[in-house]
């Protein structure tokens, strides 16, 4: 690898944003592409660039030509979940994404619910949702779930969350209490993100107990990391 393009590998790792190393086997040629630019000898095509895209959002390396001659090697930072409030469906929730590789940080000003020994081992942040999630930087491989069905917990923390490329965005709640919140956040000129808030979140597995809703809502965060998609 050219000298530059190592030392822009190791800026954009140190940044904590995905990147990927496109390496044409046959002749060594290389690109260095992440969100913000593309750097390097080696030019891809539209199909490419865009198979490239979904490998950088799963974090998945592998071959992008039939040929299997040009290969893309992928560095993605831990995937993050942000889960507000500190309420029973987290308890289930945290533990499940844990052991699916995400990095989960429950966030919630109330010590009567924030505490280790309601959430062993899981880290706890009790600022203010939108102080803490602004001190957090969601990127585009977090997502941020909102929880507490307080609206002075969650409004807060959606809008935080709006603000940035989180991967997903889901809040719990009916349809009607989720009506009543785009009332509220459009009242914040929110209006042209509103679409991005998965509500009421969750797959629709029929489940009701707080881990069938965990798994619901687990699901659907998979679901929209790997296949982009959106209601």
């Amino acid at each position: 690898m050219k000298s530059g393009l190592l030392a822009r590998l190791r800026a954009v790792r140190a940044a904590k944003r995905p990147v990927a190393l496109v390496t044409r086997l046959s002749d060594g040629a290389q690109v260095l592409i992440d969100a913000d630019d593309a750097s390097g000898d080696l030019e891809l095509d539209a199909a490419q660039l865009e198979t490239l895209r979904k490998r950088l959002a799963g974090g998945r390396s592998g071959l992008l030509d039939a040929e299997g001659d040009i290969f893309a090697r992928i560095y993605a930072p831990a995937v993050r979940l942000m889960i507000v409030g500190a309420v029973h469906i987290s308890q289930m929730l945290a533990p499940m994404a844990m052991m699916a590789g995400y990095e989960v940080t429950i966030i919630d000003p109330r010590s009567a619910f924030a505490s280790t020994r309601r959430f062993p081992d899981i880290v706890m942040n009790a600022g203010w949702p939108d102080q803490a999630i602004a001190q957090l930087a969601p990127d585009a491989q977090t997502a941020v779930v909102t929880l507490s069905h307080d609206p002075k917990l969650d409004d807060p923390a959606l809008a935080a969350a709006l603000a940035s490329p989180a991967f997903y965005i889901g809040a719990l709640g009916s349809r009607r209490t989720h009506e009543k919140r785009l009332v509220r956040l459009r009242e914040r000129g929110l209006e042209d993100q509103l679409g991005r808030i998965h509500a009421p979140v969750g797959l629709d597995l029929g489940g009701r107990l707080p881990a069938e809703i965990a798994v619901a809502i687990l699901a659907e965060i998979i679901r929209v990391r790997y296949k982009g998609a959106a209601r």
